[in-house]
């Protein structure tokens, strides 16, 4: 019932498994625990879809067993299907949300704590741009990477695959320009090398808004190859050292400019002659129909033409990329979604079937300003029973701790959010008193500074002390429609709406 069954705190481990240790605090990931990122890198934490993005955590192998259905070869997302070198599967956690499960052998990286501390180093970065890493995992002889799920496929499904229109010119003008922001992020963040950039690393979030897969981030292995694609395509320096640089990153960019261009997958060497022929109508795609600006093609082929150059201190570095991108983006204020053609989830959830209390109807509408006011007026009345206190434990400190939470209810009732969440987080810290009210309040306070992931972990923990508090469920239906999970917001809708059908049959 409910986004967990069995919901309770957990120790943070400061050791990654078989003695891992990751170069800053690990946070081991059990349950449905996620913990927002609240990190803003010039709009990094602004993610797409209005969600937060969970902080950087171990995972264990149980749970991306059972988010994954053991692995089951239904939830292969990979192109290339079983075939692929290294495994990407979804998955879906405890609290409903979705992920990608990337999957390399033991023998790609037999030393666990190389594996973490490489994996730590790409799960540092947060940006909208990217398909996020939030976790690994190196339990037994596993190596897991996991990332925000993206589901509207490849930018080489759109492009090659597609079945109900190609892509219009100014969407892949915004592809273009959005990876090259992805690039020059992680250059400025000191990850300027990017493994094997190609359009099935470019994936499409839940608006349709492209972003870089964060897993070429990583090498495929300690010491293997960077690059799985045709030799055609790879860049004459590393074919002849076999290392990856800034420029070759560069070159590998080109490639996917081409791709936009053209709506196919041509050498390298085949669209340099024909740009050198003066040929660019011939590269253009032809699904197209003529449907682009003759100006705009022109300064994306002298791009890609300057990307692909035989020497290396040739090439433009990521922020000529973005420079040069940047001027062409004409239709900012249409939404990726309506460019691609795909459905964009609804705002908020569909009403439940069951008639709703005023909390209820408030939830259903994610109208927080009188959710405020029913939790205000509800005051602690719900709190009855879960906590028994013999007179020797009023001491100093449960003193100080309920002074704590007065304190937070008073900045809760003058909305004073941000105190009110540091004043409920002294009294929680403390753990010997439990209060699903204070939880239900902190999520409520979380919602309202646009902070959903904490606000939906906070939920949960109240539905952990008070299992049957219709709040608790309330407040999941909220969080999860902030998140866009509309789907399972509406789901918590009718199994709060049953709950307190079923108090109100009781007498409570």
């Amino acid at each position: 019932m409910g986004c967990c069954q069995s919901l309770c705190p957990d120790e943070q481990n400061p050791l990654g498994k078989d003695g891992a240790q990751p170069p800053q605090p690990s946070q081991t990931h059990r349950g449905g625990d996620t913990t927002a990122a609240g990190l803003d890198n010039g709009g990094a934490g602004d993610v797409a879809g209005g969600g937060g993005i969970p902080s950087f955590s171990e995972f264990s192998l149980a749970d991306l067993k059972a988010a994954t259905n053991n692995f089951s070869s239904d939830n292969i997302v990979s192109e290339s299907g079983e075939k692929a070198p290294n495994l990407v599967y979804k998955g879906r956690l405890q609290n409903r949300r979705w992920i990608a499960v990337k999957k390399f052998t033991k023998m790609a990286w037999p030393h666990p704590k190389q594996f973490a501390e490489e994996a730590w180093g790409v799960g540092k970065l947060r940006h909208n741009r990217l398909a996020n890493l939030i976790g690994y995992c190196c339990d037994e002889d596993e190596r897991l990477l996991v990332a925000e799920f993206m589901p509207n496929d490849t930018l080489a499904k759109h492009l090659f695959h597609w079945e109900n229109q190609t892509i219009e010119w100014a969407m892949r003008l915004r592809v273009g320009y959005h990876i090259a922001e992805a690039l020059d992020y992680c250059s400025t963040e000191g990850l300027p090398l990017y493994h094997d950039l190609n359009a099935y690393r470019v994936l499409f979030d839940e608006d349709g808004d492209p972003r870089l897969s964060c897993f070429g981030l990583m090498k495929n292995s300690r010491d293997g190859k960077s690059y799985s694609t045709n030799l055609a395509y790879t860049p004459p320096e590393y074919l002849r050292n076999g290392r990856v640089t800034p420029e070759s990153v560069t070159y590998s960019f080109g490639t996917v400019l081409l791709d936009l261009l053209s709506g196919k997958h041509i050498p390298p060497s085949h669209a340099l002659d024909m740009i050198r022929g003066k040929n660019i109508i011939q590269l253009m795609d032809s699904h197209l129909e003529g449907k682009f600006s003759t100006e705009e093609a022109t300064v994306v082929v002298e791009l890609a033409s300057q990307c692909l150059q035989y020497e290396p201190r040739e090439r433009p570095n990521t922020k000529d990329l973005v420079a040069t991108l940047a001027p062409l983006q004409t239709k900012p204020d249409v939404p990726s979604c309506v460019m691609l053609g795909i459905k964009k989830q609804e705002e908020a959830p569909p009403t439940p079937q069951k008639p709703l209390s005023p909390l209820g109807e408030a939830c259903s509408r994610m109208d927080l300003t009188a959710i405020h006011q029913i939790l205000v007026m509800a005051h602690y009345r719900d709190d009855e029973g879960t906590n028994e206190l013999s007179f020797q434990e009023w001491t100093q400190q449960i003193k100080d701790m309920l002074d704590a939470r007065k304190r937070g209810d008073q900045a809760f009732r003058e909305k004073d959010f941000k105190t009110a969440i540091d004043c409920y987080s002294q009294f929680v810290d403390v753990g010997t008193m439990v209060s699903p009210t204070v939880f239900g309040r902190r999520s409520l306070c979380y919602l309202l500074c646009d902070q959903p992931d904490a606000a939906l972990r906070d939920a949960m923990q109240a539905q952990c002390v008070y299992p049957d508090w219709p709040t608790a469920f309330y407040m999941q239906s909220v969080a999860l429609a902030k998140l866009n999970m509309n789907t399972d917001a509406a789901d918590m809708l009718n199994e709060a709406a049953q709950l307190e059908e079923k108090r109100q049959r009781n007498g409570k």
